[in-house]
């Protein structure tokens, strides 16, 4: 069954390739949703896929680009995915 998560990823990860980073890593672990900078200069990601490699994909997250400061990734989870998605996009 796939699931759902919603991560709210705070710190220096505007202005540092953060969405692209996260793009690419959803697309290599086969997941879908978005991610959007956000006003408050956090970014908001809602990814759907197979709950190990979500597990990883939070992983990633923590990482983030090179010039990037990651200070928190807070995770909400949800079940069962919604079917939304058909990629994984970034939304400007």
């Amino acid at each position: 069954m796939k699931k759902k998560i919603t991560c709210i990823v705070t710190g220096r990860v505007q202005m540092v390739m953060y969405r692209d980073f996260t793009k690419r890593n959803a697309y290599k672990l086969g997941l879908v949703g978005a991610v959007r900078n956000m006003g408050d200069g956090s970014v908001h990601i809602e990814a759907e896929g197979d709950g190990e490699k979500l597990a990883e994909f939070v992983r990633v997250l923590h990482k983030g680009p090179f010039f990037s400061r990651v200070k928190s990734v807070t995770v909400s989870h949800a079940e069962p995915a919604t079917g939304n998605y058909s990629d994984f996009r970034i939304v400007y």
